[in-house]
């Protein structure tokens, strides 16, 4: 475990910075590439980890892995960090993007939203508080368009197939790694859960009966047309673990039967080592409500924008 566990948060390189403010201190920041030229992010040539005291973050993996598999938990976003951020010298899709409704016209209001809030998100401007209210706006916007639009199951499956969204290397053989030392696996996403099941299905050909997820999970009719959405919406800065509740392993929701033991909401609350992995500022919430000892949190540089840089400053 330990090697592996190493190989995974270190890469190649490490670089200490030392103005990091201490409240964001052991908070690795990883990026598939140099941040000088981002259309190399996904090599493995040049791994570059910046890390703010590295000698804590040594002393964090050392305790981990001393502690053993039963006391730790990933919690991780799904889009761009799990995912690639680009593909083929493009942007990757995401679990909202690559939706393709029967009725275009949707696509192009939902595509005008995102034009319009997504700029906001990461506007230095604008508190944070009035930004969570936009992607609250925003989000539900996005849902209302989903379900007037008509989208179906058979729908989600085709756009899924029709999509360029692709995992990162070493996703894989990570999920299959944690699921052989009964690893608990939370994928945290603002995005869709039932997009993300069935990027899992068809991208991987396979299920982890260690995997749950908390997104936002859409309500389908006997026709399988989407009628609504469960639950309290979740959007890019309000992850935070209190949603733990709706979490569902992957098979169940697939419909497949795993003769194995999967892992109550309860009991992943009392494995008290975190690693978090996210792309995000608002994925630092994700881990908020557990009673952690210790956690590790590294971030996928994959926007050089003033959201990144302010955790550096």
């Amino acid at each position: 475990m330990s090697y592996r566990l190493h190989s995974i948060l270190l890469g190649t390189t490490i670089r200490t910075h030392r103005s990091i403010p201490p409240h964001l201190i052991c908070r690795a920041w990883f990026c598939s590439g140099r941040f000088r030229n981002q259309t190399h992010m996904e090599s493995h040539a040049s791994c570059e980890a910046v890390v703010g005291d590295s000698e804590l973050l040594v002393k964090k993996m050392a305790t981990i892995c001393n502690a053993g598999p039963a006391k730790l938990q990933v919690i991780a976003d799904f889009d761009a960090t799990l995912t690639k951020y680009q593909v083929n010298g493009c942007r990757g899709q995401s679990s909202h993007g690559l939706v393709q409704q029967e009725d275009t016209e949707y696509d192009k209001k939902r595509q005008e939203l995102y034009e319009h809030y997504h700029p906001l998100e990461f506007s230095p401007t604008i508190p944070i508080e009035e930004k969570a209210k936009l992607m609250e706006e925003w989000w539900t916007k996005t849902h209302g368009l989903l379900i007037e639009g008509g989208l179906t199951y058979d729908g989600i499956r085709q756009s899924v197939a029709d999509s360029t969204i692709a995992f990162r290397e070493g996703v894989v053989e990570l999920f299959e790694f944690l699921e052989e030392r009964d690893i608990p696996i939370l994928i945290f996403s603002a995005g869709l859960a039932d997009i993300i099941e069935e990027v899992l299905r068809q991208k991987i050909h396979r299920l982890f009966k260690n995997v749950k997820i908390v997104s936002n999970r859409m309500v389908f009719d006997n026709n399988g047309h989407l009628v609504s959405f469960q639950g309290k919406t979740i959007h890019s800065l309000n992850k935070n673990e209190h949603a733990l509740d709706m979490a569902a392993p992957l098979h169940d929701r697939l419909g497949d039967n795993i003769d194995a033991p999967t892992y109550e909401n309860a009991s992943v609350k009392t494995r008290r080592n975190v690693l978090l992995l996210g792309d995000h500022i608002g994925d630092l919430g994700m881990s908020d409500g557990l009673n952690y000892e210790n956690r590790i949190s590294a971030g996928f540089l994959t926007r050089v924008n003033l959201s990144f840089k302010q955790l550096l400053q």
